[in-house]
């Protein structure tokens, strides 16, 4: 007989015992007996009824369904209603209060009638909950509707523009008859909401604060250990009138994937979307922190977790006066100055409209140049910017943009800044100056764009200007030559499989025939020879990037721990797992930086943990003399020239410092880990007169600690791609010029991968197929020394850093046709796995 198990959840199995003659009694007990039996399995029918019932009915409705109450059937929309004729008062800031739960209780009802009378949201419409009140009256609602799985297919018309009609046609009568008092309503609003943030107004973790000219502090639960799994919080901020309330994190530290935790703050006490100012999530350094401002005198922040802890945020909030706020523009007669949104860096507030007007001498014009542009926005189109922007000489910007300057026909300009009252971004930082347009850059090459550049990088095949005005009516020197819309570019770079002229001029009379491909040694073959399964390239280039995977292993392939190759082009750590046995994304926890930095126009200087991976090796007291790149807690990466000299001691462990996390050489600052070297291991076959195999390993005496501010690098698999005019980082703290001294602060510098064959061309054959070169042909920008051993480092499409070369050799610093030449990481991929185990 089967066994069962009892339901007080002990987990012992029911035995099973069969009475004697003896045991089982007379009839007459043993008619009550059956009788009793009859009657409990009735109640037990009757139970399990009224479970089912229960669960289908009631369960399937329940606003608690799943853990963090964001099931697919569950639909919220939130906003506000003004009450015409309810006078406010405080008492209405209290949930608790008699006047909050009396007109709180009539608004739900008159909520609830409103959607009774509709045949579609009537069915699916669980609970109506006003949330808060604010001064004018607005009464701050949301309301949840709940689709059984038999009913998923009507989800498409619970809509946002549905919920809105109804509302917006039946409140009004609703209010009138209402039987408390009646109301009349008005502005009626509602938006969707993620149902996470639509909390009751007694629930726990809603705090209640009142802003003032003192800067006072708040918290997230548990900080600065860990928030709790699945938090759900909120902040409401109050100031008294005629003021706005500030809001700085100093600290902030959330997981990076806003779709599951995130800070999302409001212009409002209602989550609302038409009220949002911005989301947020990740991790900020202290040099980029999280300073919004409202337009009003209220403001909703919200924390929702998941099943993610991280040590949450401290925040700051002051009441500030509304006119500081409003007091944007102007009209400016200096001939040079800076203009900004209000509160840069901070968030600028909604629903804000500035006009700057510059005038300056007759017979001047005017170059404003932007240092910072970001007013990026959620489903806004940059192109478009029918939101937030800046309006110049016509045009609308928006969005986040790396270059921007712009140019006066005449002595006067207006600068028009506008914010909508939802969303808000960094905003802007600009410069401007007057200029005599007879000669507006003095010295200089005038950009279309207003942007002075140095001569030398005009006619010089990249666009340096932003708009190409560098490249075109260009007189081609002897070594290059004229592309078809008019550019030059190098003739190295002729037929090399690249379109670099962008309208492939450079590519089109190339000696392979539009029905041939060609191999990566230049060989041209029939096109049919491609994925056809066979590797008629030598190099196996015909089989990579096919629809269908090949199996032929070639060096472009990546090759799984099992042994199968994949023809997928630099599979590894793309966040995709390839490989039957998941091999290509093992080893993926590196190339991240932690914290969130902005974009700054022209900035050299690397913000505190921008690149996480570079380290400061020092000899003796001599301080900073190379650098190196972290792949592991105990291993670095470095370039062999720095240890093998004629000087034994550069070789020995015991002499050389490692510095990682740090930013400023000069700086004592606590989120840098000095490690001691245990051991150097550098390639036997390093040639100091080539320097080919330029390479080491460090092993540290204790392993890092990694943090916001130390974190590895990802090393390419020996398949991985760096195309040619690939834009990648190198950083260090060399020399700022030729000749020059170290700088103390980290420098970054932008560099394009170039051409193998024009690398070897320009560096007379000295390059070796384990080298290549990065920079721009026409200079100015370079390693230096005191950068070598550091990493020059590119970013995937899948978001993720990988170390490309080290810096290892070059003829001077940033001159023309001579730019650096790095060690090529993925010649050494298997070496540095032998000697470390990375």
């Amino acid at each position: 007989m089967s066994t069962a198990l009892y339901e007080n959840g002990h987990g012992e199995h029911e035995s099973i015992t069969f009475l004697s003659k003896h045991e089982k009694g007379p009839p007459e007990r043993r008619k009550a007996a059956v009788v009793v039996v009859v009657l409990v399995v009735l109640l037990a029918l009757a139970a399990m009824v009224a479970v089912l019932v229960w669960f289908f009915a009631v369960r399937l409705r329940s606003p608690n369904k799943g853990k963090d109450q964001q099931s697919s059937d569950m639909c919220v929309f939130s906003g506000h209603m003004r009450l015409v004729d309810v006078p406010y008062s405080e008492a209405y800031e209290d949930p608790a209060s008699p006047e909050f739960n009396s007109t709180a209780s009539a608004l739900q009802d008159i909520l609830k009638k409103t959607f009774s009378k509709d045949p579609l949201l009537s069915k699916y419409h669980n609970k109506s909950v006003i949330s808060a009140f604010s001064d004018g009256m607005l009464a701050y609602h949301w309301t949840r509707f709940v689709v059984p799985p038999a009913d998923k297919a009507i989800l498409p018309k619970l809509t946002e523009v549905l919920v809105l009609d109804v509302l917006r046609r039946g409140i009004r009568m609703e209010g009138k008859r209402s039987s408390v008092q009646p109301f009349t309503i008005t502005d009626v609003t509602a938006s969707v909401t993620d149902p996470r943030m639509a909390r009751d107004p007694q629930a726990q973790c809603i705090v209640r604060l009142t802003a003032s000219g003192t800067t006072q502090n708040f918290t997230s639960p548990g900080y600065p250990e860990q928030y709790p799994l699945q938090t759900r919080c909120q902040w409401h901020i109050r100031s008294p009138r005629s003021n706005v309330i500030l809001v700085k994190f100093p600290k902030f530290y959330m997981a990076d994937d806003c779709s599951n935790s995130y800070v999302f703050i409001y212009n409002s006490l209602s989550p609302e979307e038409s009220q949002a100012i911005t989301q947020k999530c990740g991790q900020r350094p202290p040099t980029n922190p999280l300073e919004v401002v409202s337009s009003g005198n209220m403001m909703l922040i919200n924390l929702v977790t998941a099943n993610d802890q991280r040590k949450g945020f401290e925040g700051q909030y002051t009441a500030i006066p509304l006119s500081s706020v409003k007091s944007c523009g102007g009209v400016l007669t200096s001939l040079s100055g800076n203009i900004s949104s209000p509160y840069y860096p901070s968030f600028y507030p909604p629903s804000v409209d500035c006009t700057w007007t510059i005038n300056v001498p007759k017979g001047m014009n005017i170059r404003v140049k932007f240092l910072m542009f970001r007013m990026k926005e959620p489903g806004v189109n940059p192109r478009v910017c029918n939101k937030d922007y800046v309006l110049i000489l016509g045009t609308r910007y928006c969005g986040e943009r790396s270059v921007l300057a712009l140019s006066s026909a005449n002595n006067s300009m207006v600068i028009q800044f506008h914010s909508d009252q939802s969303y808000t971004d960094k905003g802007f930082l600009a410069q401007y100056s007057a200029y005599d347009p007879k000669n507006p850059c003095p010295g200089q090459f005038a950009c279309s764009t207003g942007i002075c550049i140095v001569k030398e990088l005009q006619c010089d095949g990249w666009n340096d200007c932003g708009d190409m005005s560098d490249e075109r009516k260009c007189q081609c020197e002897n070594d290059h030559f004229q592309c078809a819309n008019g550019i030059c570019k190098p003739k190295y770079w002729l037929c090399d499989q690249v379109n670099d002229c962008g309208d492939n001029s450079d590519e089109e009379h190339c000696s392979c025939k539009k029905n041939q491909i060609r191999c990566g040694d230049g060989t041209c073959l029939p096109q049919d020879v491609s994925c056809d399964g066979k590797k008629d390239c030598l190099d196996g280039s015909d089989e990579v990037s096919c629809k269908d995977p090949t199996g032929i292993c070639s060096d472009f392939t990546f090759t799984c721990k099992s042994g199968q190759c994949l023809n997928k082009i630099n599979a590894e750590c793309d966040k995709v797992s390839d490989c039957p046995d998941g091999s290509d994304e093992e080893g993926c926890d590196c190339g991240k930086r932690p914290y969130k930095h902005n974009r700054i126009v022209g900035g050299q200087n690397a913000d505190v943990g921008e690149w996480p991976w570079q380290v400061s090796l020092h000899y003796q007291t001599s301080g900073h003399v190379c650098g190196a790149s972290i792949i592991s807690d105990k291993w670095l990466l470095s370039a062999a020239h720095c240890f093998v000299s004629s000087e034994p001691a550069y070789h020995e462990p015991s002499n050389w410092l490692t510095y990682s996390g740090m930013q400023d050489q000069e700086k004592d600052d606590a989120n840098v880990q000095m490690r001691e070297v245990q051991t150097i291991i550098t390639h036997t076959d390093y040639n100091q007169m080539t320097y080919d195999n330029d390479i080491a390993v460090l092993e540290l005496t204790k392993p890092l600690v990694f943090s916001n501010y130390i974190h590895p690098v990802c090393l390419p698999a020996s398949s991985h791609a760096f195309p040619a005019g690939m834009p990648c980082w190198v950083t260090g703290w060399g020399s700022l010029r030729e000749g020059g001294r170290v700088s103390r602060i980290l420098q970054k510098a932008e560099v394009k991968i170039i051409n193998d064959t024009v690398c070897d061309m320009i560096n007379e054959g000295q390059v070796t197929s384990r080298m290549l070169c990065s920079g721009f042909l026409s200079g100015g920008v370079d390693a230096c020394q005191g950068d070598s051993g550091g990493p020059l480092v590119c970013l995937s499409e899948a978001n993720t850093w990988f170390q490309c070369g080290i810096v290892s050799w070059g003829e001077g610093c940033a001159r023309r046709n001579k730019p650096g030449v790095y060690t090529r990481l993925t010649k050494f991929r298997d070496w540095i796995h032998k000697q470390t185990g990375v």
